[in-house]
């Protein structure tokens, strides 16, 4: 089963292009640790929140814009055998300089939870956090199930929720903090990719009037502290050349 490193930054709005040659010049060294693919998005529709926000999560300051990512690796034992390697690989000091605060970026390793569709050739994404419990995910897996079949009949092209199973604590933030996370619960990383932000913005609307009536306290988790905001991709190794 497909592992996650999952990781939300803030970066200044002006490094873009800089932040764009970093991941670049970083992925073929991930590729050759074992990684399957990387995906690096920019924040582009991302609201703030009464509760909780994805500027709250990485403290991020005015100028300063929202980045949503993941490396995809075969496992979990992929994934932490590369790790190993990176902190003594000498062709880690030839990447150009992180250039963002690397120490408000939260970061952890996810397990796939539910998955459907496909996640290739994606012009958006939605990207998600939350807490659920621990109890509950068996309950939130068939939740996502449903809400799949209301994603794809508006248009999306894939979905994916991802349990977290090795999330570190962090001095400055972490996901715990992000998303309020209580002794019981579990911090869960997921997206919903579009074909474009046209078609997701549309969907947003219809599914809003839908679930008007719906009950949210039903729901096997806080709805009140998840955060959601809208993605353009940035890097996808995929496309990458």
């Amino acid at each position: 089963m497909s592992y996650f490193t999952g990781a939300v930054a803030a970066v200044p709005a002006a490094n873009k292009q800089k932040y764009a040659d970093h991941i670049a010049a970083a992925w073929p060294l991930f590729k050759s640790y074992g990684a399957t693919r990387m995906v690096e998005t920019w924040g582009v529709d991302v609201p703030k929140g009464k509760v909780t926000d994805f500027y709250g999560a990485v403290d991020a300051k005015e100028d300063e814009a929202i980045v949503f990512s993941w490396i995809e690796w075969p496992d979990k034992a992929a994934a932490d055998a590369s790790w190993e390697k990176m902190q003594n690989d000498p062709a880690m000091k030839e990447i150009p300089e992180m250039p963002f605060d690397g120490s408000r970026m939260i970061f952890g390793g996810f397990s796939p939870v539910y998955e459907a569709g496909r996640h290739s050739d994606a012009g958006y994404y939605q990207g998600f956090l939350l807490a659920v419990p621990e109890t509950n995910k068996k309950a939130y897996a068939e939740m996502a199930d449903e809400g799949w079949k209301m994603f794809e009949k508006f248009g999306a092209l894939g979905m994916i929720e991802n349990w977290g199973t090795d999330v570190p604590r962090g001095q400055k933030t972490d996901f715990y903090r992000a998303s309020k996370v209580e002794d019981t619960e579990v911090p869960v990383f997921s997206w919903v990719a579009w074909p474009d932000r046209a078609t997701c913005d549309a969907a947003a609307k219809e599914m809003e009037a839908g679930m008007a009536d719906m009950d949210m306290s039903a729901m096997p988790f806080d709805g009140m502290r998840m955060m959601w905001a809208g993605f353009d991709p940035l890097f996808d190794s995929e496309k990458a050349a």
